[in-house]
């Protein structure tokens, strides 16, 4: 399944995808939370009657609809680094033997086809194509053998990043959080629809060129790795996101480094789940 939060005249509400149109889960569904954390926390209660709602004509054509993020605000964003051979050659690093964490803050969230800030106060901005992963359940040290078993759903994301901010300091956190940069989407595919997720083509555009080109499985640390590490740590909650990483051809690794400029328009896609599409403005 393919699960929106979308908005229109009437507000923004939850959705769920079929061909080229969008049924209205708050129409189909009496008692349905009305915030995606809501419907993820309450999974094992909504699902069939979410699964049952897929054979209902479309409500919505996809184009009558803005699409939004589909978790508005995330309690955690982790992401990791240095998580594909190629990217951690170009970077000019050793391959970790420990995963390397970060957080992106929750305010930096944005819609997958909204425009993304070059901020004033940096034009280094740069892109990293994704696989985002959505967390389902309240968990603690999990097993790698049972990683699979949180998981909510899949994602694109573009692990937007202002390098100078990033790299002055060993903490990333604020070249990595800056507002607009964590556009994710477009909609959840579920877990169940994605037999495998180590299998995924994923690329990055700029302008229609291609930047980035690789494979999930190519991921150093794949996503059950991560999760195990993770929940040793943390506590994951239901719509919490993993970033689990970027291939080789950020802009900042080129000679000369090319980074988005205002106009640029920056594309993701994953193979099974969509694209994500940004043009990139000044911030007021």
């Amino acid at each position: 399944m393919r699960l929106v939060t979308f908005s229109d005249s009437g507000g923004a509400r939850l959705g769920l995808v079929r061909d080229d149109g969008v049924v209205d889960l708050k129409k189909a569904v009496p008692g349905l939370p009305s915030d995606m954390i809501g419907l993820i926390s309450g999974w094992a209660r909504f699902a069939d009657a979410v699964e049952g709602a897929s054979g209902r004509p479309a409500d919505l054509a996809l184009e009558q609809v803005k699409l939004e993020a589909p978790i508005a605000r995330p309690g955690k964003i982790l992401a990791i680094g240095l998580n594909y051979a190629d990217h951690v050659i170009e970077s000019g690093a050793e391959t970790p033997k420990q995963q390397v964490w970060f957080n992106k803050l929750p305010t930096a969230v944005n819609a997958p086809f909204d425009p993304v800030q070059l901020p004033r106060a940096s034009t280094r901005l740069d892109y990293e194509a994704e696989l985002v992963v959505v967390i389902g359940q309240r968990c603690k040290h999990v097993p790698v053998e049972k990683a699979h078993e949180v998981v909510f759903g899949y994602c694109v994301g573009n692990d937007v990043s202002v390098r100078d901010w990033q790299m002055r300091t060993s903490q990333w956190l604020l070249g990595k959080s800056f507002d607009t940069h964590a556009p994710f989407g477009p909609w959840i595919v579920t877990a169940d629809a994605i037999p495998n997720p180590h299998a995924l083509g994923i690329r990055a555009f700029v302008n229609g060129e291609t930047r980035q080109e690789s494979n999930t499985a190519n991921l150093i640390f794949n996503i059950y790795d991560q999760i195990a590490c993770l929940s040793q740590a943390v506590t994951l909650e239901p719509g919490d996101l993993i970033f689990t990483g970027t291939p080789g051809g950020i802009g900042a690794a080129m000679k000369p480094p090319r980074f988005l400029k205002a106009g640029d328009v920056s594309r993701i896609e994953i193979d099974e789940i969509g694209a994500i599409e940004a043009r990139i403005i000044p911030e007021d």
